[in-house]
């Protein structure tokens, strides 16, 4: 195999000698790229960020900023990368010559103050800025007032959210991004979007008997994990990327599945949608565009943008967390999963699918190629969760809901909980406490009754068990009230 290397800033930089669970915020750093800094180590602060060239949505290539901490620097062998040295205008000997216009806002308009986050901000607003449809300042119109979340020029805010500024600089920082025009026609980050983005290659790069290993296709994928079931398996690395900074974790042996075609696809079929383990959260929002209104609500309260850019189902549930968010909206969605071997594959039921915490059906030899939603979908859904902030945090709780309300009687109801049990779970008493019932008042109240005695909640820093089983009978209550208004209105 050709030698493990990166394309930095336009120039290809040899992996070697990294160890292959080094991150590729330390291997930058080692190279000289500073701007990337460590905040949190956990995908929390977005210090970082830099942006990756990845197919696009709807052209070609676009630009996807990740949290370089998270990533193991193997992952990206053969792809391209622009950090936030690479954003303004060099001379032949490496020398600034003109910023950027992000940079240039976040200068004039006070967007940096100590500037330790800076660079940060800088690569997840230009990862924004290069975003298709975005409306810039000077074509918007009275149709494109902004809220408090995007700006005149089109500018989304979300896109920010993983990025902290310990300076309390927001202001500014918005300032800066909703004052950004378009592209130039001659911009070179913008004129790459046209082209296509590196394709994924297959990967061997092993230092002090330890193996990052990338392959070509599924079916080598899973002959790996039969011959290697000790194996980590990583697609967005947003779990896997914490244990290895935070709690030193280290594997003899990691297989990339993050690029794998098979587990890329996203399919609506007449009767399910399947989406693959691998397809980042970001692009299923993007692609599914509302058209499952449940995963709509759930996508901008999971963790940030950053994180949201690599995350994936698969990975979420191969975790088999009880807090985690997608589990309880896949739950209520009614989703199965679609385990493969070199064996073949079988579908098992989302709600049969953990066993404990943090265990699964899943044997050790089968990885998550996909998840399936069945259709048509429930016309009443809500996903509430509970939690200290308003993004970008773990739940206490987390409440998802679909339900068939007809003529006033609830005619089928599914309800995924997390953050309540040891496992993600379906709160069946509760369903069955409405299902052939009225939608009133009476028997939501005693509906809720039974969901607050749901699960075995526990106490901990986020949350005492008491308030957990409150916040559950809430849930309900505030979606009856939800319901009630949207008719009345």
């Amino acid at each position: 195999m050709v030698a493990a290397r990166i394309t930095v800033n336009g120039k290809a930089e040899p992996i070697s000698p990294a160890a292959p669970h080094t991150t590729v915020l330390d291997f930058l750093r080692e190279r000289g790229f500073t701007g990337s800094k460590e905040g949190c180590a956990e995908g929390e602060c977005g210090a970082c960020s830099i942006m990756v060239a990845r197919p696009g949505v709807d052209q070609p290539t676009d630009w996807v900023a990740v949290n370089a901490c998270l990533v193991p620097v193997a992952a990206l062998d053969g792809q391209e990368i622009v950090t936030a040295e690479g954003l303004g205008t060099m001379d032949a000997t490496g020398t600034p010559t003109e910023l950027h216009p992000v940079q240039q806002e976040m200068a004039v308009r006070g967007g940096s103050q100590c500037g330790y986050c800076t660079p940060g901000f800088v690569c997840s607003m230009a990862s924004e800025y290069y975003r298709p449809g975005r409306c810039p300042a000077e074509q918007a119109t009275e149709a494109d007032a902004h809220d408090h979340e995007h700006g005149p020029n089109g500018f989304d805010l979300h896109s920010l959210s993983g990025n902290l500024c310990r300076c309390t600089g927001y202001r500014p920082i918005r300032d800066a991004a909703y004052a950004l025009g378009a592209p130039s026609a001659d911009d070179p980050l913008a004129l790459r979007r046209e082209q296509p983005a590196p394709a994924p290659v297959a990967t061997e790069y092993t230092r002090d008997d330890r193996t990052f290993r990338r392959p070509e296709t599924l079916a080598e994928a899973v002959r790996l994990l039969r011959e290697r079931p000790d194996a980590v398996l990583v697609a967005g690395s947003t779990d896997w990327g914490v244990e290895v900074n935070i709690r030193a974790r280290r594997a003899d042996y990691v297989i990339g599945i993050d690029r794998l075609p098979e587990l890329r696809e996203l399919r609506v079929e007449s009767d399910h949608i399947e989406i693959g383990a691998a397809v980042p959260l970001t692009e299923i929002e993007r692609r599914l565009d509302g058209s499952v209104p449940l995963l709509a609500q759930l996508f901008p309260q999971f963790a940030s943008r950053l994180i949201r850019n690599t995350a994936t189902f698969g990975g979420n549930l191969g975790t088999g967390s009880p807090i985690g968010d997608s589990p309880p909206a896949l739950l209520a969605l009614g989703a199965s999963v679609v385990l493969a071997s070199a064996d073949g594959e079988r579908v098992v039921d989302l709600a049969d699918y953990f066993t404990g915490y943090r265990q699964s059906v899943r044997l050790p030899d089968e990885l998550i190629r996909a998840v399936r939603i069945p259709l048509p979908l429930a016309p009443v859904t809500a996903f509430h969760k509970i939690a200290k902030r308003r993004f970008d945090d773990i739940s206490s709780v987390a409440v998802a809901f679909a339900l068939d309300i007809e003529d006033g009687i609830v005619r089928s109801a599914r309800i995924g909980l997390g953050g309540v049990a040891a496992t993600p779970i379906r709160a069946r008493d509760t369903e069955a406490a409405l299902v052939g019932k009225p939608w009133s008042p009476e028997v939501v109240a005693e509906a809720a009754r039974v969901l607050r005695s749901e699960g075995t909640p526990m106490s901990d820093h986020r949350a005492s068990s008491e308030y957990r089983s409150a916040m559950l009978g809430r849930s309900l209550e505030k979606l009856f009230a939800e319901t009630t208004e949207a008719v009345l209105s």
